[in-house]
């Protein structure tokens, strides 16, 4: 492995990683959410995540997806590594898993799949 490959691992965190979000931003358009709407849930995951030093070296990763196939009642959201899948992905709905979830470590109930 490259030293630029490691280094760049190390600046993001992997080595810290708890847990890693993926959300579905909508890429297939109109099939889940609208591409501005799943674009609004990714920046606002990403915005909170580095408020509350979360992202990276704070034990969280996170990555927007194109689709997740299911299609239905987006954006859609799974944390790893416990493999827990969300619907209705706002940024309302984002901010309960931020602090339910992935900060108090209990899957937020009423929008799992």
């Amino acid at each position: 492995m490259s030293k630029k490959i490691r280094d760049k691992a190390k600046d993001l965190g992997i080595d810290r990683t708890k847990k890693h979000i993926f959300i579905c931003a909508g890429a297939d358009e109109g099939k889940c959410v609208n591409k501005e709407d799943g674009q609004k849930s990714w920046k606002y995951l990403k915005r909170r995540l580095a408020e509350l030093d979360l992202a990276g070296k704070g034990g969280i990763q996170r990555t927007k997806a194109d689709c997740f196939r299911i299609c239905a009642k987006g954006p859609l959201a799974v944390v790893y590594p416990e493999g827990v899948w969300y619907h209705s992905c706002t940024p309302k709905v984002l901010e309960k898993i931020i602090t339910e979830h992935l900060q108090g470590d209990k899957p937020v109930k009423e929008y799992t799949i």
